[in-house]
């Protein structure tokens, strides 16, 4: 069931996602929820997809080298997708951030689909032409940004091209 952002409920849940007590319990709940669940449904789905879609981004630890995989709101666009480093509005940038900083190939499972992509950090003119489309997905990027005091990280994650050595994450 798809909830908008801008109806009652979705303005509910809009309004809890911003308060800064569930960003001290949501990052330990919320996306063990959303991989328990893309498990449980062969990858169709999350649980956070009734408001906003919601992709698994597989990175490569940029200290372990490690395969990391986060639950991550997204805008589709086109062939790639736009993800935002909001980390629920903490102090922090997100590890997947730096992660795509030091390697930005990367794969993703949407929609039972899994792929493999290349990260690209948008600059600041490129992030102020997307943000409208952002929180038109997710109002809450606002908040986010004002409380944790610090420039979201944004990125845009396109296909690996099918000729790029090692595409995807070591």
């Amino acid at each position: 069931m798809k909830v908008r952002a801008d109806s009652p409920v979705g303005r509910a849940v809009v309004k809890m996602a911003t308060n800064p007590a569930f960003a001290k319990v949501g990052p330990s709940i919320v996306p063990r929820l959303d991989r328990w669940v893309h498990r449980l449904t062969g990858g169709r789905t999350t649980m956070s997809a009734g408001m906003v879609p919601i992709l698994l981004l597989t990175t490569t630890g940029s200290r372990s080298g490690e395969a990391r995989t986060a639950p991550l709101a997204c805008v589709p666009d086109g062939d790639g997708f736009f993800v935002v480093g909001s980390n629920f509005g903490r102090e922090r940038h997100p590890a997947w951030t730096a992660n795509l900083i030091a390697d930005p190939r990367a794969a993703v499972s949407f929609d039972g689909t899994d792929r493999e992509v290349v990260a690209h950090l948008l600059s600041s003119e490129e992030k102020d032409a997307a943000w409208p489309r952002l929180l038109a997905a997710w109002p809450a990027y606002d908040s986010y940004a004002e409380r944790s005091g610090r420039d979201l990280r944004v990125f845009r994650l396109d296909p690996a091209a099918a000729d790029s050595p090692g595409a995807g994450p070591r």
